[in-house]
């Protein structure tokens, strides 16, 4: 499945000096070898970045644009071929896969553009015959680690806008979804930017993570994970003074207002909460809903919980796939388990499925869920929706406030007040009222707290990459 890859350093595939297996959620079974780089591979990498510098500086914009342009031309025409490795590797459903890969697709028509709009200034000083001028630069390597839960969106969020900006990368991105990366690498091979730009190791952490972040020519990194993995990489990349943005955990509330659509809100919430098997971050985590809607939305819930279909994500019937290996199995089903013993009421699923392999877990509906309740207070990043009642306004915004994440909140009301109130008070990076949409390459994509810093996507989303330089010229 990756014989036509391997290791991607200094403009070439490279056979890897050791490989791994890569597990099929589905079957349980090896889906093919992944490479394994080795430290002096990782260093082979970091030499070709750092070489890359200054020839990308040299292109320009508008040849990094067209760069851009041709390598998302290459990534459209090979969309079948990466739906079905994302759909493989993670389980997801295809459709879900197809549409990931648009976005990917997207990212670098945006950046590509945004590559033309790198923008100084001049500014008056008050020498005589004097000026300030301000330009924009490369901060230069850039290393990005991305997660396994979307192997193609979030390679995209750092590539298109570390290139575009004119840095070079090392990507590593996760063992456990090599493949879709490599696809989106092999476009960017046929885009014919300069050798070096970017290059791509998988392996362990001594291998691949620590030489990255010990190297002094790295300045900067970007993280999409956990929140312990972007307290610890933040804390390495302090020696070296790296600049770091972070995409890290989320525990989003979702508020369902007592003059909210019920209907449109149960559409989309069962939709967003069990797309990817709920292992998304920003999905809804934490269900606030006024007492006045309570039951009618939990039988509402449950009622189109029970008609998905659970299966491999490549049968097109299939509306929700599998976990992504069996730890997460066994904490999903420890979660709920726990929740029940606290006191909260099994209203659909809350076991494994009857499928004989894979990493299958019935989508869960959890009543009567307290705020103190694991599934409640932390992440649960599966298919669980926990869900309780409120009163008042106050007591819902209190409420969903009282977490130290940040990342995504959603609300459902027909009120503009209401729904300016909230977007209001709610403390995270990204507001959803009435909707559940916030990924787009247009648009900032981020949080704040312990969900992490920096954002991607957006005008904003090449700043990271930018360092500003004054000069004062007299004449």
């Amino acid at each position: 499945m990756y014989e036509n890859f391997g290791l991607f350093i200094d403009g070439a595939w490279r056979e890897p000096a050791q490989v791994v297996d890569v597990l099929s959620p589905v079957t349980e079974k090896p889906l093919g070898q992944a490479p394994a780089a080795t430290l002096e591979e990782t260093l082979m990498a970091l030499d070709a970045a750092a070489a890359a510098i200054a020839p990308l500086r040299e292109m320009g914009g508008f040849a990094r644009a067209d760069a851009l342009h041709r390598a998302a031309d290459a990534m459209i025409a090979r969309a079948e071929e990466a739906a079905r490795m994302i759909s493989t590797e993670t389980g997801k459903p295809l459709a879900q896969a197809g549409r990931e890969w648009g976005l990917a697709c997207d990212q670098f028509r945006w950046f590509a553009e945004e590559a033309r709009r790198i923008y100084g200034r001049i500014v008056e000083t008050r020498v005589p015959n004097g000026r300030f001028e301000i330009t924009r630069e490369a901060v230069g390597v850039v290393g990005a680690f991305t997660a396994w839960n979307f192997p193609a969106a979030l390679p995209a969020r750092k590539l298109a806008p570390a290139l575009a900006a004119g840095c070079s990368v090392v990507l590593r991105p996760s063992s456990q979804t090599p493949g879709v990366a490599m696809i989106m690498v092999d476009c960017l091979r046929a885009a014919n930017l300069p050798k070096g730009a970017v290059n791509l190791v998988c392996g362990s952490t001594d291998s691949t993570y620590a030489p990255i972040m010990a190297d002094a020519r790295v300045r900067k990194v970007s993280l999409t994970g956990s929140t312990n993995v972007g307290q610890q990489m933040i804390r390495d990349a302090a020696d070296t003074v790296k600049k770091v943005s972070m995409e890290l955990g989320g525990n989003a509330p979702l508020i369902i207002y007592d003059d909210a659509d019920l209907t449109a809100a149960l559409d989309a919430t069962v939709a967003t909460k069990f797309a990817n098997c709920g292992q998304v971050c920003v999905t809804p985590d934490r269900i606030f809903v006024h007492e006045s809607l309570h039951d009618a939305f939990v039988a509402g819930f449950v009622e189109r919980t029970a008609k998905i279909k659970i299966g491999d994500g490549l049968d097109p019937e299939t509306g929700m796939g599998p976990l992504i290996n069996r730890r997460r199995l066994e904490e999903i089903d420890s979660i709920v388990q726990n929740a029940v013993q606290a006191g909260a009421t099994l209203m659909h699923g809350g076991a494994r499925t009857s499928h004989n392999t894979g990493h299958f877990y019935a989508p869960t509906v959890l009543t009567n869920v307290t705020d103190t309740m694991k599934v409640f207070a932390e992440e649960n990043f599966g298919p669980i929706a926990a869900i309780t009642s409120f009163a008042t306004e106050q007591e819902a915004l209190t409420r969903a406030n009282a977490c130290n994440m940040g990342l995504s909140a959603y609300a459902f009301t027909r009120s503009p007040d209401r729904a300016r109130r909230t977007t209001a008070t709610l403390k995270a990076g990204m507001v959803g009222i009435n909707s559940f949409a916030l990924a787009a390459s247009e648009a900032p994509f981020g949080g704040t707290n312990f969900s992490g810093m920096g954002r991607e996507g957006g005008i904003e989303g090449i700043e990271d990459y930018l360092d500003t330089k004054l000069a004062q010229i007299v004449f």
